[in-house]
Formats: structure tokens, C-alpha cells, sequence
């Protein structure tokens, strides 16, 4: 066989593996050493392709596909710092536990620490952020070969989808010339034919039933069941049921992060508490809701209230459940850690737990749930332009089955205090692995190829920080509706310690940018608008087609006086707190 035939095979074999396990997005990022890996993917038909120049927000585009597929995405692109750029989203991944498949290509070893141009060390590149890295061979004669390609590709998939899901990394050396033979592709897929498909099969974790037998003993032996379920994100088909049955049964509340998706249409579940990051603020509410024993599922909950309220409680029983055998524990607290499927533990545990009659400490927890709540929604009597009331109006202006990504620093903090439990059904994604701001506008757009429709909440530097993204909603004809909180600067600063520093305060932290941000969503083909009151943000919601074009409405707040605000009304929620008997 000929370099050219030798190459073609090789990789067809290779991304025809990827394919065959269930791969059906590719997104690339356009240069030399990756063009035959390039073309052999824009000529398989099962792959939807996606082409992005900017490197770190390609990364993230395939991430926010990957996360909301919950399958994994190939990454493609050249050697050189083209890899390097893809790091932080591939950070994202690691710890968020979303599967994607990085092909990085890379010059022979013979080009390699001499000099080359374009060529940098892309051996473990990204070190401990990858659950596996595999440098292959270049293609060449040697018997085997093929079904060598095939066997990584197999194995790629199988890595990034086993529990953890993460990234996987797999760099592949080339030499020039780079062509493949693209004109007698059904000869080589023919003959490919031959190699048997590869498929790794894996299973979720389960718990023998004596286990539940003797939680359940444990919990019924109590004089009072004082418990409670929190839960974290999670994204999993039926959890909601499953995990709300166990509610029921045990008589536990459910401590409800907003990536949880236990908000979506749960107005009528008492059982669901929804305004603790605000009430367990309170020393005396916090002394009163002491429990005996904590269930936990998901990733750590985004309230710091809520850690300190379990780093406190230290005496109590805590179970983390984890379906990806991971250790999410930063309180290090935890006293049983269970590895199993979570809808499976919800599911066991109810059906051994006998149910629970009377609860008093159920119905504390709801009590000071709804009088928190009560004196929240008043935030929705300011007239000016308000970060708290816009988290607290959302829920009524946006539309029932929508995607709501949101940004990280305040919007995901706010959204946590004032948006509320819903009867219409609302998808929350947010990027809290490494809780960066980068690419989240990236991240949104890649979640908007798979779930419609889609909207993102960001505030200024998130968005500044990711404006490359927006081109892709152009490029790809992903609809979205961006509202840009813009307080000119970084907002979560005036609620840190840091604010006690004026002299550098501006300077280090708040850093205003003072943009005009019409200029840069039109440039990017986007329409515009800055919004000037409560009538019209509602006004733009009614009025939209959220099925077509990338929009952006922009509230511009004031840093003082939105930490003013939060501070008054937390102020007089805790002193109507003392009170309750």
C-alpha cells in the first residue's frame, strides 16, 4: 500500500469505530497536520459536523454538545498551541464529568524537540484532566494495523462514557504528504467491513439489598425522623420521580439546587425547599433544623449557607450517593460514600423504608420555607432596574420547556436565591466544575445544537469574556436569547472581603470595562436591545420568535446598589426569621 492508502485506511478505520459507538458529533478546529482526520470526518454521513477558528471556544462548543447529548464529542485540531487552547474546556470537563473525545494531530517523532515548526511536546498534554490518553503509532503496513485504529477508537468511547464520564485524549503523529484518498473511500470501508466492530460494554453500580435493609432499620428505629435529602446537579432521566417517592416515604424535605431540575414543575411540592440559601443564614433557624442524618446525590450544592450549615453539623449521619464513583466531599463530613446508580438507591430505599406518618421537623422546614419565600417575592416591588428581581420575574417571562443557561459568579448565585420552584418546565445548565467564567457563551450555543429553546444569563465580563462564541449561533442557525446583566465590571467582588480595600478595589476587582456591547452583537449579525424597564423586558419576551437569529437585551445595574439591595432584604428576612416561634 501507498502513504496515501496507508493513511486513508488507518484513519477511515479509526473514525468509522468512533461512529459505530455512537459518536454523531465532530467539532473541528480548522489546520494542516489534521487534515486528512478532518475531511475523513466531513465525508462520514452519521457525523454532523461543526467548524469553529477559535480554538478555546470550539472546546467549549463541544463540551455544551456533549453535556446536553450525554454523548461524546470528537475535538479536532492541529498540532502546535491549537491543543493548549482547548485546555480549559477540557478542565470543565474533567470535573463535570462530560465525555468528550480530543483528537489532537501531531508532526512524526522525528520532527519532534528539533525545531520543527508548529510542534510542541502533546505527549499527556493535559495530564490528570484526562481519564485516558493513548498516543498511537502512524499509519504504515505492519499487519494489524487496522484493527489496531479500530480498537481506539472503541476504546475512546468506552472511556469517556464510563462512570465517571470525561474527556479522553488521543494524539495521533502524521507524516506529510496529509491527502487522504477520499476517491475510493467505499473500497477501504468495504474492506474494513472484514474487521469485526469492536463494542465495550459497561453497567451501573448497584448496593445488595441487606443495605437498604439496615438503612432503613436505622431510620425507623428513630423516635423522630429528623433528616434531609439534598440534592446537587444532576441531569438524569426519571430522577425526579424517584428521588421525590423516596421524599414521600422517608418524610424528608428535599433541599433543591437549581441544577437539580427538581424547580421544573414543582410549585405544588411542598416537600421541595427552594429558599434555604437565604433562611439557614439565620443561627436560630439553623439551630432549629439540626438533622440526624443527610442523603446526599449530585455535585456539591452552589449555597455557601448550605455547606456551612452541613460542615456544622458535623455529629450527623452523612451518605453521599455517587453513580460515577467519584469523591465530591470538600467538608470531608461524609461517613457512608455509596457507590451506586441514584435513581437505584431511590428507588431500593423506598421500597424498604416504611412510610412516615407525622413529621414535625418536615413540616419546620416547610413552614420556614414558605414565610422565607413570602418575604422574597416582595423584591418584585422595586421599580428600577434590579438584578434580584430579574432571577425572581424570570420564571414568569420565560417560556414553559425552555433551556436556561446560566452564567457563573452572581447569576448562578442569584438564580439559586430567587428563582423559585415552577409549574412550567425549565431546563437549568450551568458550567460548575471549575465554576469558570470562560466560554460560557460557547458552552450555551453547543447545549442549543441538541435542546431548544435556549436561553443565556450572563453578566458583562462572562460575556466579554467569550464574545468569539456568539459567531457560532451565525454560522450554525442556533437560536438564542442572551440577557446581559451589565453592572460594568465584576459584581460578585462587592460581597467579598475584598471590598474593604477601596485604594485597588476598582482597579484589581471591579474592573469596569465601560464597552458599548451594541457594536459587538451587531457585528456579529445579532439584534440588540437595551432594556429600559420592567414593561419592556416582558414586552420583548411576548413579542419574540425565539426560534430564529441570536438576540441580546441588555440591563444595565448598579454594583452599589445591587449589594445594598441584597444586604436590606437579607437583613430584614433574618430579623422576621427571629420571630417565628
Amino acid at each position: 500500500m501507498s502513504h496515501q492508502q496507508q493513511l486513508t485506511a488507518y484513519l477511515d478505520a479509526l473514525i468509522s469505530e468512533l461512529v459505530k459507538n455512537g459518536v454523531e458529533h465532530a467539532v473541528i478546529s480548522p489546520g494542516s497536520r489534521s487534515t486528512p482526520i478532518s475531511l475523513l470526518l466531513a465525508e462520514e454521513e452519521d457525523i454532523k459536523l461543526h467548524v469553529h477558528i477559535d480554538e478555546r471556544s470550539a472546546a467549549f462548543f463541544a463540551l455544551g454538545i456533549a453535556k446536553a447529548s450525554k454523548k461524546p464529542t470528537v475535538l479536532v485540531c492541529t498540532s502546535g498551541t491549537a491543543a493548549a487552547n482547548y485546555f480549559p474546556a477540557i478542565v470543565e470537563a474533567k470535573i463535570s464529568r462530560i465525555p468528550l473525545i480530543v483528537l489532537t494531530a501531531d508532526r512524526p517523532h522525528e520532527l519532534r524537540d528539533v525545531g520543527a515548526p508548529q510542534a510542541i511536546d502533546q505527549l499527556d498534554l493535559y495530564g490528570k484532566h484526562v481519564k485516558w490518553f493513548m498516543e498511537m503509532s502512524t499509519p504504515d503496513n505492519s499487519p494489524g494495523m487496522i484493527r489496531y485504529a479500530k480498537t481506539v477508537g472503541a476504546r475512546a468511547v468506552a472511556m469517556a462514557k464510563q462512570h465517571p464520564s470525561g474527556p479522553v485524549h488521543v494524539n495521533i503523529p502524521l507524516r506529510e504528504p496529509l491527502i487522504p484518498d477520499l476517491n475510493n473511500l467505499e473500497r477501504y470501508r468495504s474492506e474494513d467491513q472484514e474487521t469485526r466492530t469492536i463494542q465495550i460494554k459497561t453497567g451501573e453500580f448497584t448496593i445488595h439489598d441487606s443495605y437498604f435493609h439496615d438503612l432503613a432499620a436505622s431510620l425507623e428505629a428513630e423516635e423522630e425522623r429528623k433528616g434531609i435529602i439534598i440534592c446537587g446537579e444532576i441531569d438524569k432521566e426519571d430522577f425526579s420521580l424517584k428521588i421525590l417517592q423516596l421524599a414521600e416515604k422517608t418524610g424528608f424535605p428535599i433541599i433543591a439546587d437549581p441544577l437539580s431540575q427538581l424547580r421544573s414543575k414543582s410549585a405544588d411540592k411542598d416537600v421541595v425547599i427552594d429558599t434555604y440559601d437565604t433562611f439557614l443564614r439565620n443561627e436560630r433557624i439553623k439551630s432549629l433544623l439540626k438533622p440526624d442524618i443527610v442523603i446526599r446525590f449530585g455535585s456539591m450544592p452552589i449555597s455557601k449557607p448550605l455547606t456551612i450549615f452541613l460542615r456544622e453539623n458535623e455529629k450527623a449521619k452523612q451518605i453521599v450517593i455517587d453513580g460515577g464513583s467519584g469523591y465530591r466531599d470538600p467538608n470531608q463530613l461524609t461517613t457512608e460514600m455509596v457507590y451506586c446508580e441514584e435513581g437505584y438507591f431511590c428507588e431500593q430505599l423506598s421500597s424498604f423504608v416504611s412510610p412516615c406518618s407525622i413529621n414535625h421537623y418536615l413540616n419546620k422546614w416547610i413552614e420556614i420555607n414558605e414565610k422565607t419565600k413570602k418575604e422574597l417575592t416582595k423584591i418584585a416591588e422595586i421599580k428600577e432596574m434590579s438584578e434580584a428581581k430579574l432571577f425572581h420575574c424570570l420564571g414568569e417571562m420565560i417560556p414553559n420547556k425552555a433551556v436556561l443557561f446560566v452564567g457563573n459568579s452572581m447569576p448562578i448565585r442569584d438564580l439559586d436565591t430567587f428563582f423559585h420552584k415552577q409549574k412550567k418546565q425549565v431546563t437549568i445548565i450551568a458550567n460548575r466544575g471549575a465554576n469558570g467564567i470562560d466560554g460560557t457563551i460557547s458552552t450555551a450555543l453547543g447545549v442549543g445544537v441538541i435542546k431548544q429553546p435556549l436561553f443565556l444569563i450572563v453578566g458583562d465580563l462572562t460575556f466579554f469574556h467569550d464574545l468569539n462564541g456568539l459567531i457560532l449561533s451565525e454560522l450554525y442557525q442556533l437560536p438564542i436569547t442572551v440577557i446581559l446583566i451589565n453592572n460594568n465590571g465584576g459584581g460578585i467582588f462587592s460581597f467579598l472581603p475584598q471590598v474593604e480595600l477601596p485604594r485597588h478595589f476598582e482597579l484589581l476587582f471591579g474592573t469596569p470595562l465601560n464597552i458599548d456591547f451594541k457594536h459587538a452583537v451587531e457585528m456579529y449579525k445579532g439584534q440588540y436591545q437595551l432594556v429600559n424597564s420592567w414593561n419592556h423586558l416582558e414586552i420583548l419576551f411576548q413579542d419574540s420568535d425565539f426560534a430564529e437569529g441570536l438576540r441580546v437585551w441588555e440591563i444595565r445595574t448598579n454594583r452599589e446598589n445591587n449589594l445594598l439591595e441584597h444586604r436590606q432584604m437579607t437583613n430584614r428576612i433574618l430579623k422576621m426569621l427571629d420571630q417565628l416561634d
